[in-house]
């Protein structure tokens, strides 16, 4: 089958007749159903039979459709990717977060830079980590940030500041004197946890350290993002252990923070395209971003010294 024949195929099948076809793709009926002909005429069978005054796939248009779906999704990703060659250079600068980073790191830092550069459009967007990695490759973001480094060739990952998670809780789950004390590994033992989707890469991290536990963490409710971690202790639901960006964010009226000892690191990441290079209006935005991170950090483990170091390494690389 040629491209041609795919869009009309795919045309008819969400229209379910010829001449909704024609309306969809702006052709006349006539050019539809010659294309439609040309297509069952290669493929030596029919792809519809009308019933009922519609038209319906046969078996065999049902056992290719799924092997043209993933032919029609490849050219979408050719006309999304040439959309972005096609940008003129230097108009906006597009930033990807993963939820948790977009909603407590990405406001202020994109507040700070814009005050700098003021002419310059930024396009902000929210993903997972795996879609940031796409969006990239698409060349339909130019940095995404996110905790977790990218396993791709194309990719490169600058590490902007580190730090470990921690756990989140109710107010008043802990003693008053406990506040603000790394909280150690026995003081999970029977928690009741909001646990991770085991999807997360994370999630296995934390089931690896949670071996120690015993009686191990009560695990009822498990979401996909830190984000909706966080909402679900607020409610009262149970403990969550997240990173610190996200549990900074969370309302301090009804949740408190502590450490976590033995340390679990998470680092902070700047992902971008490793055949391009920087130019110094992101490079300064990366600078904001290390800063107002390792300012965030400090106000929960300030005693950490290797985050500090970690910091300033990091800060030396990026200039």
């Amino acid at each position: 089958m040629r491209l041609r024949h795919i869009e009309i195929f795919q045309a008819i099948r969400q229209t379910g007749s010829i001449s909704a076809a024609a309306q969809l793709l702006h052709v006349s009926q006539p050019a539809v159903t010659k294309v439609l002909q040309h297509a069952e005429l290669q493929l030596g069978f029919p792809l519809f039979l009308r019933v009922r005054g519609k038209l319906q796939a046969t078996p065999e248009a049902l056992a290719l459709e799924r092997e043209v779906d993933k032919v029609s999704e490849s050219l979408q990703g050719v006309r999304r990717l040439a959309q972005s060659l096609r940008r003129e250079p230097g108009y906006s600068l597009r930033i990807g977060a993963t939820p948790a980073l977009a909603l407590s790191l990405l406001p202020s830092a994109i507040r700070e830079w814009t005050g700098t550069y003021p002419d310059i459009a930024c396009e902000l967007s929210s993903a997972h980590s795996r879609e940031l990695v796409q969006n990239l490759l698409m060349r339909e973001v130019d940095v995404a940030l996110t905790l977790q480094p990218p396993e791709h060739p194309g990719l490169k990952a600058q590490a902007l500041a580190s730090g470990g998670l921690v756990v989140l809780a109710p107010k008043g789950y802990w003693p008053q004197d406990d506040i603000g004390q790394p909280l150690p590994l026995g003081g999970l033992a029977d928690a009741p946890l909001i646990g991770l989707s085991s999807a997360d890469p994370l999630a296995a991290r934390l089931n690896s350290y949670f071996e120690a536990v015993e009686p191990p963490p009560k695990v009822r409710i498990a979401v996909q993002t830190y984000s909706l971690a966080s909402a679900m202790v607020e409610s009262g639901a149970g403990l969550a252990v997240i990173d610190p960006f996200t549990a900074l964010d969370a309302s301090p009226l009804v949740t408190t923070i502590r450490p976590l000892a033995p340390p679990l690191p998470i680092t902070l990441y700047a992902v971008t395209r490793t055949t391009e290079p920087l130019p110094h209006t992101l490079n300064d935005l990366l600078l904001v971003f290390s800063r107002q991170a390792k300012a965030q950090l400090d106000r929960l483990m300030p005693v950490l010294p290797s985050t500090e170091t970690t910091n300033d390494a990091d800060r030396r690389r990026i200039r």
